[in-house]
């Protein structure tokens, strides 16, 4: 099934064999173990290479909850009166979602992603900027020497960086060039840099560099990232900022 179809669902799976959703769950967890699939949000998807993109509703899915906790703790960093550049990604989504939540009155907002823009384009309390150039359709987003032009001429508070993978030792990246270029501007153009993203791309690397480690002020994560990585990143200045499971 998943071979077919790319992506499973526990209740999908519990239909189809006629068997309990606790039985899914556990032969789905079985085949992970067995490095065969990858669990997603609600089910699993078909194992994914790190250096090609994969589409938006696949990132989605996968680490959903660590993504929503790491998204409420980059907008609190967030104050009155300062603009925020946010690129796209299925984790900086959720930071977006969080500041609506933060019922902030005087924000800017920088985007180059069509689906951040279009969550943050029904809260009038936020000034969104969208920056445009070539339509990357796998992100919903937008890339290119426009887009590159735009960032140059701006200058924000702070950046959140969604990455595909992040080596400690030498930096975050992604599998698209363009975007590694675009994500590079941005990083110049930022005061603050904050790479946010689950420590499942911690100590992978993707296709295209986007900046060294040592342009990045901070990172989010959740707890599962190893002491070693955490380790190396703080070695080399980088604080990193652990979230967990609410008590």
């Amino acid at each position: 099934m998943i071979d077919r179809q790319g992506r499973i669902m526990i209740a999908e799976v519990s239909r189809h064999f006629e068997i309990s959703a606790v039985t899914a769950r556990a032969d789905i967890n079985a085949l992970e173990e067995r490095n065969l699939l990858v669990r997603s949000h609600g089910g699993a998807i078909r194992k994914h290479d790190p250096s090609a993109d994969a589409p938006l509703e696949v990132k989605e899915s996968l680490h959903h909850d660590e993504k929503v906790r790491i998204g409420e703790a980059a907008a609190t960093l967030v104050r009155e009166g300062q603009t925020v550049l946010l690129d796209s990604g299925t984790t900086t989504l959720e930071v977006a979602r969080a500041l609506r939540r933060q019922n902030l009155t005087k924000v800017t907002v920088v985007t180059n992603s069509l689906t951040i823009a279009w969550e943050l384009s029904q809260v009038p309390e936020i000034s969104l900027i969208m920056v445009g150039g070539m339509h990357r359709p796998i992100s919903r987003s937008f890339a290119g020497p426009q887009a590159q032009k735009l960032l140059a001429d701006l200058r924000v508070d702070h950046l959140f960086l969604g990455v595909d993978g992040l080596e400690p030792e030498i930096g975050p990246s992604t599998p698209d060039i363009l975007e590694a270029e675009l994500n590079a501007t941005m990083i110049r153009s930022a005061r603050e840099v904050t790479v946010v993203t689950d420590s499942s791309k911690i100590g992978r690397s993707s296709l295209s560099t986007i900046a060294p480690i040592t342009s990045v002020h901070r990172i989010i994560t959740d707890r599962a990232i190893s002491e070693l990585h955490k380790e190396i990143l703080e070695g080399k200045g980088v604080k990193v900022l652990v979230v967990g499971e609410a008590d």
